[in-house]
């Protein structure tokens, strides 16, 4: 075994237990020229006692098998019971395995098989030293965890706080909007402002639902659209007798690049829906579902019972159809529409 490098001019402080005084004075006379500080004990209870009263005084143990009263593998455990105890090498003079085994088991770092030539001590070195430096390297491992964690808490927090000034600034945008709409007396004006109005309410449901969320990188989708159905409910129909959107979504969670692409999506084509689908007073019912097929895509649809699409085009202006076609772009996918169906069945399917 190679003893691993340690500081220059370091020193060791050794808890040595053992009730064999000639073999510790070997042990202080030999690891002393090596940079140790050695503390005897002459048992289990002596060392733990040492341990006990100088908390952080001794860097590592070495603990006997055989000493009077209590074995070394009684005060093994409450040993490693202590707040951030020293490591500890387990000294035997038996060769049997299943003290060695039992020792590791118990929480040892090594073990050594005692005897008096001058291997044992460099044996013991060896061990000692080897423990130590894997408890150094767990330390600044743990160390390093620690400085990751803070710094994603920190960066999560930054983002949450970024997300919650993205969304405020888009609140406010929306609001500009309907101050604008009290003044406005054109009916396509009015029209076009509370479409624009609807998609940046879209993007804004999403910076909301990442600001409350414990998870920065994805979005419950199935809770997001129940939402922003909610919110289109309210602004679309909000004459009970008129037309009503129904939800069926599968839980599932989508990035967050995903989600803002599907909720303006759904927005857009239920917009459409509204508008177009059932004449003005008349009921009807827009359904939008979320799944995954067989194959592990999500698919979602928007669909309604209305006279359907005729040419094939969406209806409008073109701008919506235009931002459907750019936003599923985005989704590495395209919306399809179902001809059979006697409305208007808009299908779109995305890897997760």
């Amino acid at each position: 075994m190679t003893v691993p490098a340690r500081p220059e001019g370091e020193i060791i402080r050794l808890l040595y237990i053992d009730d064999d005084r000639g073999l510790s004075r070997l042990v202080e006379k030999e690891l002393g020229r090596n940079g140790y500080a050695v503390t005897w004990a002459p048992d289990g209870d002596a060392g733990l006692d040492a341990l006990v009263a100088r908390p952080g005084d001794f860097d590592v143990v070495a603990l006997d098998h055989y000493m009077p009263g209590r074995e070394g593998l009684d005060v093994l455990p409450e040993i490693i019971a202590l707040p951030n105890p020293p490591p500890v090498v387990y000294v035997t003079g038996a060769q049997e395995g299943r003290i060695a085994v039992a020792a590791l088991r118990a929480g040892a770092a090594d073990y050594v098989i005692k005897d008096v030539s001058e291997d044992f001590t460099a044996l013991l070195r060896n061990a000692l030293e080897d423990a130590l430096h894997r408890r150094r390297l767990q330390r600044e491992h743990d160390a390093s965890q620690e400085e990751v964690r803070i710094a994603r808490d920190r960066a999560e927090a930054m983002l949450r706080e970024v997300n919650h000034r993205v969304g405020n600034s888009l609140q406010l945008v929306s609001s500009f909007m309907s101050l604008q709409l009290r003044h406005l007396v054109d009916e396509g004006a009015r029209a076009a402002l509370k479409e624009s109005q609807a998609r940046i309410e879209a993007v804004a449901h999403v910076h909301r639902r990442l600001y409350t969320s414990g998870d920065m990188s994805s979005v419950a989708m199935d809770e997001y659209l129940e939402g922003l159905i909610g919110e289109l409910s309210q602004s679309l129909c909000p004459d009970k007798d008129g037309c009503t959107i129904h939800l069926d979504a599968t839980p599932m969670r989508v990035s967050t690049d995903q989600a803002v692409s599907l909720g303006v999506v759904v927005t857009e084509l239920v917009t459409n829906a509204v508008k177009y689908a059932y004449e003005p007073g008349k009921p009807g019912q827009i359904r939008v579902s979320l799944a995954q097929d067989p194959m592990g895509r999500a698919i979602l649809m928007v669909e309604d019972d209305g006279p359907g699409l005729g040419d094939g085009a969406i209806k409008g202006t073109g701008l919506g159809g235009k931002i459907v076609s750019a936003m599923a772009s985005g989704l590495r996918s395209a919306v399809e529409f179902d001809k059979a169906h006697k409305g208007v069945r808009a299908r779109l399917a995305f890897d997760l």
